[in-house]
């Protein structure tokens, strides 16, 4: 059977089953504004080596989620092969299986991404691969670092309550030397594990008898599996802690420039086309400022054929009064903006992949996550400026909606 994939070589492969007891719907929580399996999907995209990048899950929502950020998921995996206690081996045993039954396809190296382990770099992935191509003995590598806690200074209890080291050296009484008079000692982080075919299959095993080792910066060994150490993941991304990964504060209109000219515009209202301000009198009339350059925008963009729509959660009468100025269908009072968005588009017949959202907030990360062209403003929460694909240089209310409209008009159909 010939597929266009025959001549692939490099597998990235990424496990993300739906359960976790410990942190329930683990790989689609946000992590900086992503979910976490996009993470390992744009590092392996990012990867210079890895020619397809699947996920193996037994969940639609993460199939429908990977699929959306770039990665294929061509079946699901058995519920039987999603248990809690479920090793790595069966999965991948699996995975090469149905390739190789549904597409005659055996690739030569398997790359193992963790979503629970995201703080890696796309040049590590690609430094794991060409370890196996350069060292031929080696049944597979390993991603691993220097522990922060050296076991040579960790103990057992023992049946009569006394202390044991757990390592024993040739180093008298090492518990109690410095760490730099220690042996160096790796940990493994679960990052990133490149295995060869033949390892998995024939062997029956995801290492084999000769490991090589990946070293990777400290930084990158965590392990995502309760709040608190996704909280602090989080944490270390938007403080730039982690230097590859890129924080939401750094997004910009490079981050991603889009070519095709959208078929919808869909608008937030309050911090998009207004500043997020209000203004209260004694008698408890609202008045709110629109940027006037934002309503031409808005025309121009209608006269080169391309709809706009406005989605607030709020319910005010300023959102009829300005969207009938504006001569844009409106809906407001929304309590899901995703499930209206997705209900006007099947009623237009719209695709996804052509509509461009504005937004500024946590309640438009639904829209965004789905559509085509996800952008912010520029003084948006940072959940939002993450998840965006542009973050403009105007902020809401001045001239952000004019900075997008006449970006769109000067794409190319």
């Amino acid at each position: 059977m010939v597929t266009p994939h025959r001549e692939s070589r490099v597998l990235g492969l990424i496990p993300a089953r739906g359960g976790s007891k410990s942190l329930p719907r683990k790989n689609v929580r946000l992590l900086a504004g992503r979910p976490l399996i996009v993470h390992s999907i744009e590092a392996a995209r990012a990867s210079r080596t890895i020619d397809r990048v699947v996920v193996s899950t037994d969940d639609e929502e993460i199939a429908e989620t990977a699929r959306r950020h770039g990665a294929e998921v061509p079946f699901l995996r058995p519920v039987r092969l999603a248990e809690d206690d479920t090793p790595d081996l069966p999965v991948f045993r699996h995975a090469l299986e149905w390739f190789d039954e549904h597409e005659g396809w055996q690739p030569e190296l398997i790359v193992q991404l963790r979503p629970t382990s995201p703080l890696r770099r796309p040049e590590d992935i690609d430094r794991a691969v060409e370890m196996l191509d350069d060292r031929p003995k080696a049944d597979s590598v390993r991603s691993v670092a220097e522990p922060l806690e050296n076991p040579y200074k960790m103990w057992s209890v023992t049946a009569d309550q006394w202390l044991a080291p757990i390592l024993t050296s040739d180093l008298r009484e090492a518990f109690n030397l410095p760490r730099q008079l220690l042996p160096a000692v790796f940990w493994q982080t679960g990052a990133i594990d490149a295995t060869r075919r033949r390892t998995i299959m024939d062997l029956r095993s995801m290492t084999g008898e000769h490991i090589a080792p990946l070293i990777v910066d400290t930084l990158g060994a965590v392990d995502i599996d309760t709040d608190a150490s996704l909280d602090l993941v989080d944490w270390m991304i938007r403080t730039g802690r982690v230097p590859w990964m890129v924080p939401p504060s750094a997004a910009s209109t490079s981050k991603h420039r889009p070519t095709r000219r959208p078929k919808l515009l869909v608008l937030d209202f309050d911090g998009v086309l207004t500043d997020n301000r209000v203004w209260v009198n004694e008698a408890g009339d609202e008045t709110v400022v629109f940027d006037r350059g934002d309503g031409m925008g808005i025309r121009l963009l209608r006269e080169a054929g391309v709809d706009v729509l406005v989605l607030s959660t709020e319910e005010n009468p300023i959102v009829e009064v300005r969207c009938g100025k504006l001569r844009i269908p409106f809906q407001q009072g929304l309590v899901d903006k995703q499930a209206a968005l997705l209900q006007w588009v099947g009623e237009h017949e719209i695709d996804l992949a052509d509509v461009a959202y504005v937004g500024n907030d946590l309640n438009d990360l639904g829209c965004l996550q789905i559509v085509g062209l996800a952008v912010a403003v520029r003084d948006s929460h940072p959940d939002v400026r993450a998840q965006a694909h542009i973050t403009l240089t105007r902020p809401g209310g001045s001239g952000a909606v004019r900075e997008i409209c006449d970006l769109i008009r000067s794409l190319g159909d």
